[in-house]
């Protein structure tokens, strides 16, 4: 009997499966979740951060305020299922709410939010392909537009920007988004942009004919493998570095794991169950 499908493709599922389809299976059709991180989790805070601070007019996005925003996200950590789940002793705690000052802090070196003329945050979009009924999603972290109504995709970046070699990979999801924003507003974005707070960095790139058109056949190549597996219920393994950190190796044949425990797994938390 054929695999499920996904309800819906996003930017972070499609790199999910490109890194390694197997992985994909358990995350986004079984539907083990992955356990939350440290920098996923100060991600998450610096991200409402900076939210916050873009709601404000724009002569009052300064560092206290950038600072006083963070502290009021901060209040709202002791309810999140993430950070309850991740448990930090109170050193380590110190430590992480450091950091996320350091990095609000450093978003002031990359640009100036006084300039920045929002027109979403935290802004949900979507799509359905007419060719193959596939619903795509994303949030994208801002979209705004410059004096010259030109709009611009922004995504921020807790972490290091990457080798030259490996920018136009990690610029694929801003493309995907820059998509959506084209098909949503008409207009597609003159700009799209990575603000990697861990070294200050910007990584942009412009949207083209060519790169609009690359983007829809590599979303609907992916869809398409990805009704393939499911119809064949085929996800094979990709080993690769990122294996180290992957959350499901006890259930990956090519790391010496279980494909049924995976499966057992899945069943249970879907019942409830145990391994729940």
């Amino acid at each position: 009997m054929a695999l499920p499908l996904p309800s819906s493709l996003s930017p972070s599922k499609i790199s999910s499966f490109t890194d390694c389809p197997l992985a994909f299976r358990f995350e986004a059709i079984e539907r083990i979740p992955s356990a939350p991180t440290v920098a996923t989790v100060k991600g998450t805070l610096v991200h409402a951060a900076l939210e916050r601070l873009m709601t404000l007019e724009a002569p009052a996005r300064d560092r206290a305020a950038a600072q006083q925003c963070l502290a009021e996200a901060r209040a709202e950590l002791p309810t999140d299922p993430e950070w309850i789940e991740l448990a930090l002793p109170a050193d380590q705690q110190e430590q992480f709410f450091t950091d996320a000052a350091r990095l609000v802090e450093a978003y002031f070196a990359v640009e100036d939010p006084t300039e920045v003329e929002p027109t979403g945050l935290e802004l949900h979009l979507e799509h359905t392909d007419p060719t193959t009924g596939m619903l795509l999603r994303g949030i994208i972290d801002r979209l705004e537009t410059q004096p010259d109504g030109t709009l611009v995709v922004t995504d921020y970046k807790t972490g290091r920007s990457p080798n030259p070699r490996f920018a136009q990979s990690r610029l694929v999801g801003v493309h995907i988004y820059s998509y959506l924003v084209e098909q949503n507003y008409d207009a597609r974005p003159g700009r799209v942009q990575l603000l990697f707070l861990g070294d200050r960095t910007i990584v942009a790139d412009l949207p083209t004919d060519q790169s609009t058109r690359a983007i829809e056949r590599k979303v609907r190549a992916v869809w398409e493998a990805i009704v393939t597996a499911c119809d064949r219920e085929n996800f094979q393994a990709k080993p690769s570095r990122l294996c180290d950190w992957c959350d499901y190796r006890d259930f990956c044949p090519a790391q010496g794991g279980s494909l049924e425990l995976g499966l057992e797994t899945a069943a249970a938390l879907r019942a409830g169950g145990p391994h729940a």
